[in-house]
Order: C-alpha cells, then structure tokens, then sequence
C-alpha cells in the first residue's frame, strides 16, 4: 500500500525513519513540554512533586515515546501505553478537577512537540509534504489519548457515582428505619455519603413507573433512593422558600406523592411514617398533586385504622343508607354542608346554591334519621368523621 494513501492514519503514512530521525531530540523535549504545560495551564501550575509529578511526567514521556513507537510500526491496533491516559482521566475526577485541564495540557503539548519535531525534521531535510503529515499526525494522535482519558473520567464518574448513591441509600436507610441508629453511627454514615444533615428534613414519597426518572429532577440535595413500587427521599429546609413548587415540578407524572412533617433530622423516621399515611390519602384522592401530610392532618387520623374508619362510617351514617338515591344524595350533601358551616342555615344554602328554606326543610328530615346526634358535640365531630371518610353518597369508602 503507497505511504501516501489517504485511507491510512497519518502515522501509517510516515516512513519508520522518520521516527529514527527525530528520536534523539525526545529527552529534552519531554521537560520543554511539562514546563508549557505548567505555563499555559493554571491548575498544573503547582510544584510538580511526588506521585502527582511522576504522574506527569510518565505521561509526557508515554505520549512522545509512544507516538515514535507508531510512526515506527505503523501499529493501528492499539495505542501504546492507553492504560496511561485512561488512568490520567481517572485521576482528574479524583483530585476535583474537570476534564479541561487535562485536555489543554494535551493541546499545548501537542502544539509544542509539532513546533520542536518540524523543527528538527527541516534540519535534518525531511521534505514539506513529509512535515504535513508529521503535523496530521501529531494531532490525529493528541484526539485519541483525550479520548482515552475522556473514557477513564467517564469510568470513575461512573463508579463515583455508583458509591455514593449506594452510601446515600444506606444513609436514608439508618435516618428511616424505626429502631433508630446511634447519632454518631448516622453522621460517619453522612460524611462517607458528602450529604451534610440539615437542621429540618421531611421525608418524601412517590409512585411512579418511571421513578429514576423523576429522582433526577428532584434538587440535587434531596437525599433519594428509587425503588419500587415507593420510592421514598429526605427532602432538607422544606420550607425554603420555592422548595415545596420546585419538588412540584420534579414529581410531575408520578400517580401519587406526599410529603411528611418538617421534624429535626434525628425524627425522620416520623416524617416517613407521616409521609406514608399521607401517600394513601394521595392514592385515595386520586389526583396528582403533592399531599403534604401536615395539611391533611383529620385524614391522616382516618388513615391510620382503615377498619376501625370504615366502621365508623356504617355505624354514624346507616341511616342514610336507608334512603333511596335521589333523597341520600341530597340529604347527604346537606349534612356535610350543615356540618362544615356548624348549623348556620345561609351559609349551607349557599354553598348548595338552594333557598334557606330547602335547607331547613332538609335539616328537618336529617333530625328525623339522626335524632339528638346532630346536636350532640361528640356525636357530630363521630358525624363529621364519618362524612370526611364517606363517600360523595355517604357509602363507606374510607381512605
């Protein structure tokens, strides 16, 4: 195949020789390339010394070494030394850094080293068009260690986040279960987890098929595990202002959502009880919108016994159920407007949009099915109950 044949990488096109000939200037181009690096490049700009230095070095010499070795074999099957910049990008994500600086160290390493090697190569006659793929192929060879070491920043983010998503479970673990852990256990937990314990936390949960998906819109310092079918989370400062639209946004799509009471980080495990008593209400309601648990503290008390609610429901509204369905669906929005406006006769015939004297006349006849119960304060908060449990026709479909 002809040296020049467009087809090949350009340091398959190059003669072995031209290797040979530039080979004697690398030593002293590997310290002039780790001086441009530390010059053009801030963060690299720091005393080079111990295992950071080595680091550098091993890399400015594998890269100029290696691509000598390529121009030699014309070898496209690997790059020598690839494990080297895959481990830089590895490195770079592990001393906080993004993977720009190690980028430009490439790009001014690889303008210097093509100043240098055309430089030598003019001297010792290598010919223009030689030279031009001298310059392709430095540069052709510069992409492929960034995309090394783009491959290795993308393994440790990986696994980066792989760990820490693990330590956050565990962390939102300890907070929630009943038997709490020790304060001292739960902040080691948090520290290895880099989610600093707010003063106020509530916890979240909700349903969804695609729960990954709204975690990630969740703010990034909600502390959340997706599972299924609840995927729960600690939510910090929930009254900061804006918190509760920007969990609104996040949970967009999911069939059902609570939010527990706002308690002290060491109580969360109260906050997730709150919080799963709020779920039912949300699933009972079928809506979508967030049930925040201290908002619907009457239906969190009817949640926690759906047997003992369902009874109560029978027994207080049996007369009713007695009626047919015309006069017990209008007997039975009157009674619940007769108890939500405590007995004031125009307010109920308001918000039934009929004459007082409908309302009166209605009033009569729930004093013939009820007797002195609607009267009677224990009796009409047991009614109130009942009717806040019931259904719209007053049947016992209690949350």
């Amino acid at each position: 195949m002809p040296q020049n044949d467009p087809s090949r990488r350009p340091w398959e096109r190059l003669d072995p020789a031209v290797a040979r000939v530039l080979r004697p200037g690398l030593p002293a181009l590997v310290d002039d390339v780790i001086a441009a690096v530390r010059e053009n490049v801030p963060p690299y700009r720091r005393s080079l010394e111990g295992a950071f230095g080595r680091n550098v070095r091993i890399g400015v010499e594998q890269a100029l070494g290696g691509f000598l070795e390529l121009v030699e074999s014309g070898d496209e099957a690997r790059l020598p030394g690839r494990e080297v910049y895959v481990a830089l990008g590895r490195g770079e994500l592990r001393e906080g850094r993004s993977l720009d600086a190690l980028l430009a160290a490439y790009r001014a390493g690889a303008q210097l080293s093509w100043r240098r090697l055309a430089a030598a190569g003019d001297a010792a006659g290598l010919e223009p068009p030689v030279l031009y793929t001298l310059a392709e192929a430095i540069f052709a060879y510069i992409d492929e260690l960034s995309a090394a070491s783009a491959e290795g920043f993308a393994q440790e983010q990986s696994a980066t986040a792989g760990e820490r998503g693990a330590r956050r479970r565990r962390l939102l673990e300890l907070l929630s279960r009943e038997s709490a852990a020790s304060p001292s256990d739960i902040e080691a937990a948090a520290e290895q987890a880099a989610w600093p314990l707010p003063d106020r936390v509530a916890a979240l949960a909700f349903e969804s098929e695609r729960a990954d998906r709204i975690a990630t819109r969740l703010p990034p310092d909600v502390l959340v595990a997706a599972a299924e079918p609840v995927t729960w989370a600690l939510v910090p400062d929930p009254g900061a202002p804006g918190r509760r639209a920007e969990l609104e946004r996040a949970l967009g799509g999911a069939a059902a959502a609570a939010l527990g009471s706002v308690v002290a980080w060491p109580e969360a495990a109260q906050s997730v009880r709150r919080a799963d008593l709020a779920l039912s209400v949300a699933r009972a309601g079928g809506g979508a919108e967030l049930v925040v648990a201290d908002e619907h503290m009457l239906e969190l008390l009817l949640a926690r016994d759906d047997e003992l609610t369902a009874d109560l429901v029978r027994t207080r509204l049996a007369p009713l159920r007695e009626l047919r369905a015309g006069p017990r669906g209008r007997l039975t929005e009157t009674l619940r407007a007769w108890l939500d406006y405590a007995g004031e006769v125009r307010p109920v015939a308001e918000a039934l949009h009929v004459h007082p004297q409908s309302v009166r006349y209605r009033v009569a006849q729930l004093r013939e099915l009820f007797g002195p119960a609607l009267d009677e304060p224990a009796s009409r908060l047991e009614l109130a109950l009942a009717m806040r449990a019931a259904g719209s026709d007053g049947s016992p479909s209690a949350p």
